[in-house]
């Protein structure tokens, strides 16, 4: 790998490498980029890879090599303190009455007179979802740049310009793609020019890419603006009194809107909803909000440079809404979803690759795409198609592990295909022999929520091992809990099929409850699909297919994560032998030995549990 990465950087090609766990691809990377001399970009698909190989991987091969570079992390803006907003929610902002959120930021200038980097994920005393972050960081939308009073101390200016200077720089597929679309748009750029760029769990990219290349507008953002505009009214611009008859009518037809929604969450095709009487209604009061607001800003610009910022926002705004209720373009996904008090509308690109292509174009450099999945069958064209990388060299270099003898797949046999017929009590009746053999020591991974629940209900009273479940506690300390207990079973969904490594004997066992196809109602599959099939295409082998296969190889990596380990693999999904897909899917897992008869796979677990007794003897 660290060979064929070696040839990319010097003949400035693309290389797209799948590398099985355990393969080192971490190692088979940053050897060659750190030799090469070369100004590099890194880019993870998530925090917490960004944060190990900043503090443990690169330090390491850096010393071991000898080489004396410079690497930088650089986050998005909000994971850096804004003191300029701290300052002013602390001691202006006559508004917040929540005493809780008044002792957080308390909290948050206490910390903020130690810090060295400004970096959020340093601050223990408030959790990482506190409704403060918002108060005491910046988005593009609201940060001042150079017109700001704090800007020679601004954290988040002092990382770009370490990043600036440094030789490597560690970031995130977020923060990548944000500065594509910040350099698309002409307003500047975060991620310096690089000659050589690696991008690892590079599976993300895609559907990353789809967001960021489309626009979105959302309550909350209008919400946010109202705040700000009445602020300004209250504390600079007193005479204007138009400004704060803006900032109410823009508030109220913001929480109006929403209130147009179910009040539980939910996604849906704008395209559709758009249509109803009561929506465009409510579209037209946002837009009428949203213009006044605008028209009053413009007479006041000049007079306060935080004025002027807003004014810019209630511009990008108008335009955004403009797109988004303009719902007849074609190779688009129209979409919305809810929370609790606020709805986002999203126009998403259908297809990311023109775009993507040109950008790798336009920057004369080498680009290394690693992962450990990203072949469907035993190919790479899906995740190549999807990027337009036409000239790409590709390389599969599969697990090192001893797979033949370190695992077993189990597919039952006497069990209902997903759907209407299977019963979560006749999932876990197949369940629960591999859970009892394997002594705990279980992931059961899920599509759904529904179904998860449904069998948090069930098992507790069936076995006499620790139960965690997904959303009962933020997911580091569920991770942390259930290998401290050593023999626990944890129910999970989607965020748990990836980037979670459990190794040794705490693991031995993974149950998929069903192939993991999308819900068919999600908006931009549904968009894909059509759009598919407009094209002639078969939106099933094309779409749904290697969407799922990718998702599989995810769910199943979490068993073997190291050479000692052992376990077995258990998909409740007859589909996988019956249906001529099936073959798809299995080409594309590890070798595994298979099996459909439930006493071979309990009698691999029974003598993994045998095997640590007399260990432990």
């Amino acid at each position: 790998m660290a060979a064929a990465i070696g040839d990319a950087i010097v003949n400035k090609k693309q290389v797209v490498i799948e590398a099985g766990t355990g393969t080192g691809k971490t190692f088979a990377y940053l050897v060659p980029a750190i030799e090469s001399g070369k100004k590099v970009i890194l880019s993870t698909g998530t925090k917490a890879l960004q944060e190990q190989l900043f503090h443990r991987d690169l330090p390491l091969i850096r010393d071991a090599l000898g080489k004396p570079i410079d690497i930088a992390l650089l986050k998005g803006r909000a994971n850096y303190l804004c003191s300029y907003r701290l300052e002013q929610h602390l001691f202006q902002q006559s508004e917040i009455r929540d005493p809780v959120l008044i002792d957080e930021l308390v909290r948050v200038k206490r910390w903020s007179n130690e810090t060295e980097d400004g970096d959020i994920g340093e601050l223990a005393d408030i959790a990482e979802d506190s409704r403060a972050l918002p108060y005491v960081t910046s988005t593009v939308d609201n940060c001042l740049g150079k017109d700001c009073p704090d800007f020679a101390k601004c954290y988040l200016t002092k990382a770009r310009k370490k990043a600036k200077d440094a030789d490597l720089v560690v970031v995130n597929h977020h923060l990548f793609l944000a500065d594509m679309v910040l350099k698309d748009v002409g307003f500047g750029e975060l991620i310096p020019d690089a000659q050589l760029v690696v991008f690892d769990e590079a599976h993300q990219l895609p559907d990353i890419a789809a967001s960021y290349f489309g626009e979105n507008v959302s309550t909350r953002q209008l919400s946010d603006l109202s705040k700000d505009l009445r602020r300004v009214y209250l504390t600079e611009l007193k005479d204007t009194k138009q400004l704060g008859k803006a900032a109410d009518m823009l508030e109220k037809a913001a929480a109006d809107f929403r209130l147009l929604f179910g009040a539980d969450p939910e996604r849906g095709n704008w395209r559709n909803k758009s249509q109803e009487q009561a929506i465009q209604v409510g579209i037209e009061r946002l837009n009428d909000a949203i213009g006044f607001g605008y028209d009053v800003m413009k007479l006041a610009i000049g007079r306060s440079k935080e004025l002027d910022v807003l004014f810019e926002r209630g511009a990008s705004y108008k335009s955004a809404m403009k797109k988004v209720c303009d719902v007849g373009a074609l190779g688009f996904s129209y979409w919305y979803e809810t929370t609790k008090r606020h709805v986002a509308l999203h126009i998403t690109p259908l297809n990311v690759a023109e775009r993507f292509s040109q950008h790798m174009d336009d920057l004369t450099a080498s680009w290394v795409f690693t992962s450990a999945t990203l072949q469907v069958g035993e190919k790479f064209d899906h995740f190549c198609d999807q990027l337009g990388l036409k000239d790409a060299n590709t390389l599969f270099l599969p697990s090192p592990f001893d797979y033949e003898s370190q695992s077993l797949l189990y597919v039952p046999r006497k069990l209902a295909e997903p759907g209407p017929r299977l019963a979560a009590s006749d999932l876990l009746a197949a369940a629960l022999p591999l859970i009892k053999a394997s002594g705990g020591r279980c992931f059961f991974l899920f599509t759904s929520y529904r179904m998860m629940n449904q069998i948090a209900e069930l098992l507790p009273d069936q076995i006499d091992h620790p139960v965690f479940v997904q959303g009962t506690a933020p997911k580091r300390l569920l991770l942390d809990q259930f290998v401290k207990a050593g023999d626990a079973v944890l129910l999970a969904t989607a965020s748990f099929w990836e980037g979670v490594d459990v190794r040794g004997d705490t693991l031995s066992c993974v149950i998929i409850d069903k192939l993991p196809f999308a819900a068919p109602d999600e908006p931009l599959l549904q968009a894909r699909i059509e759009d598919c099939r407009l094209r002639g295409g078969d939106p099933f082998a094309e779409v749904q297919i290697p969407q799922a296969v990718l998702t599989l190889k995810q769910g199943a990596g979490r068993l073997i994560r190291d050479v000692k380990d052992q376990g077995v693999l258990m998909i409740c999904d007859g589909r996988l032998v019956s249906r001529r897909y099936g073959q798809i899917f299995l080409s594309s897992l590890p070798p595994m030995p298979r099996t459909r008869t439930e006493g071979r796979a309990t009698e691999f677990l029974a003598s993994l549990t045998t095997d640590k007794a007399e260990t432990t003897e």
